[in-house]
């Protein structure tokens, strides 16, 4: 299944903070050589402060025991670094925490800095420390630090450069940290940034919103409400252009979201017609088992891709957690478009369709016709469904076609 591994294709959006889950993950579905991966974990890490983590990885490829003299000149290094930049932002943090300051501070950033000036000395050098420390810390691993320095430069800091790139800091540390309440508030806070900052190149804005687009996913699919959320952003105008221009694998990710939403059930004929116009640029089994059931109407390729999406959910990152309620789910959408075109259907079959064995596919099927109030039956002695059909009287035909004639007289005359 490594065909079908987005990883490589991510990478290049991802904070490389961001991109060692995804080597991890990738590790324990064993798709690639351990020993390649190891190499790309050590690449990845080795232009960071993670120092003793590198070192260990090191240790691994090479099969030393041994602490390289390397690392423990770099590891000086960076504790100097660290406790000369903690140094000065406890200087500032001892101001700002107290809470004579505090009681001073208003909304208005110019008059809190101008406040800070006049009463405590400040400079703006002293309050961009706050943003060095909390960056050095994230490149350390130390998120939690990270974050609520980052949090406190923001909360001063009238630089609309340093603070959109705090506020891309923040979100990584909140996702490193699995804090998905304020990663998905630091999201919406950053997209909202995104769409109304005024860049001197359109294209800046679409790297932005292409890196926004990769880093949300770690959001989405671990919040409560992210599968709305997906599905909410995604179809935005700008953002929909977005996937479609720069990263038209990211399909994949939005037809999960609405196959596993059934709220949002209504964004299926659109993203059906997405899907399938960039189908020359991206197509993958999920992709192309809504093609064979709302395109092609070819039952027997959407089983065999239903068999192949099982596998592709398995060894995705992102949507592991997902795969029961997409399986589910699509097993409804095979049988409500098979029902749609067909009057009687055998049991089996349509089992078969779902990748159900008989017996199992019985109880699925009277669940669904329950569940689902769908207006059928059961012949048992056939071992069919009955569907009853949907005839529409004379009476509300002459109804609906004067209503048709009366709109396009309206808008004739509009």
């Amino acid at each position: 299944m490594a065909q079908y591994d987005l990883t490589s294709k991510m990478i290049p959006y991802l904070d490389r903070h961001l991109v060692f889950p995804l080597l991890q993950f990738l590790s324990l579905k064993e798709l690639y050589v351990e020993s390649d991966l190891l190499q790309a974990k050590y690449d990845l890490l080795s232009k960071t402060n993670m120092v003793d983590f590198t070192k260990e990885l090191y240790k691994q490829i090479h099969q030393v025991e041994n602490d390289p003299e390397q690392f423990l000149e770099q590891r000086e290094k960076v504790l100097d670094t660290l406790n000369d930049l903690q140094d000065q932002a406890i200087k500032v943090m001892e101001v700002i925490e107290n809470p004579e300051v505090i009681g001073s501070l208003r909304q208005d950033k110019f008059h809190n800095l101008q406040f800070l000036k006049d009463n405590y000395n400040f400079t703006d050098e002293m309050i961009v420390t706050l943003y060095r420390y909390g960056k050095f810390q994230y490149e350390c691993g130390n998120y939690g630090g990270s974050s609520d320095m980052l949090y406190h430069f923001r909360v001063l800091s009238t630089d609309n450069d340093l603070n959109l790139s705090a506020l891309w800091g923040k979100l990584a540390s909140e996702i490193l940290q699995g804090n998905w309440e304020a990663a998905y508030e630091d999201l919406q806070k950053l997209r909202e940034a995104i769409d109304m900052k005024a860049f001197a190149d359109p294209l800046q804005q679409l790297q932005q919103r292409t890196w926004l687009i990769h880093w949300s996913l770690f959001v989405f699919f671990n919040h409560p409400k992210g599968r709305d959320g997906i599905v909410d952003m995604f179809f935005l105008t700008h953002y929909l252009n977005t996937i479609q221009t720069s990263c038209p694998w990211i399909l994949r990710y939005l037809a999960a979201a609405v196959v596993t939403n059934k709220r949002r059930k209504n964004n299926l004929r659109e993203l059906v017609k997405v899907i399938e116009k960039e189908a020359y640029m991206y197509r993958d089994p999920i992709t192309d088992f809504l093609l064979a059931i709302y395109v092609d109407f070819d039952f027997e390729a959407a089983q065999q891709k239903l068999q192949e999406c099982e596998q592709v959910l398995v060894n995705d990152f992102f949507l592991l957690s997902t795969l029961d309620d997409f399986l589910e789910n699509a097993r409804c959408f095979v049988a409500e478009a098979y029902c749609r075109i067909h009057q009687r259907i055998n049991i089996a079959e349509l089992s078969s369709l779902v990748n159900l064995g008989t017996e199992e596919g019985e109880k699925w099927i009277a669940n669904l016709i329950r569940d689902t109030r769908m207006d059928a039956k059961i012949d048992f002695q056939e071992n069919t469904v009955v569907m009853n059909p949907n005839l529409t009287s004379l009476y509300q035909q002459v109804i609906e076609k004067t209503k048709g004639i009366s709109f396009r007289s309206q808008i004739k005359f509009i």
